[in-house]
């Protein structure tokens, strides 16, 4: 199945030398999906009777679901390129998306947003260092 970030990566006019396509496409999809999933869990955190217990993970995945979409929004570009903005943002992006699945880690044994959360943030985290590994 062709996802949206690959149809468009395909349409591109112009030569993408710089990038790995595989591990672009997987790193964009990947940032959406955690994004979502951040702010479905912060959601989900604020439902909870415990609420005053979770703030720190709200907290975390707010930035979290932020800071993903941007990556993916930067990832998304490519008139113009600069490997060092798309880097920092990268780098960025695997950061906060361990502290967040740490921090939803702690609680994932009571509340299952938060496990699924962690493993949607576990999984962005590698796909940004995957990216990173791979940029010319």
């Amino acid at each position: 199945m062709t996802t949206a970030a690959k149809a468009m990566l395909d349409t591109y006019p112009a030569d993408l030398d710089n990038v790995d396509c595989d591990k672009l496409v997987r790193c964009i999809e990947e940032c959406l999906a955690c994004a979502q999933a951040c702010t479905a869990c912060a959601d989900a955190c604020l439902s909870e009777d415990m609420v005053a217990e979770l703030t720190k993970c709200i907290r975390t995945n707010a930035d979290c679901a932020d800071l993903c979409t941007a990556t993916a929004a930067v990832l998304s570009r490519h008139t113009g390129y600069d490997a060092n903005v798309t880097r920092a943002a990268l780098q960025a992006c695997a950061t906060v998306c361990k502290a967040c699945a740490d921090e939803c880690g702690r609680h994932a044994e009571q509340h299952n947003h938060c496990r699924v959360c962690a493993e949607a943030c576990r999984r962005c985290e590698q796909a940004c260092n995957d990216l990173i590994a791979s940029l010319r």
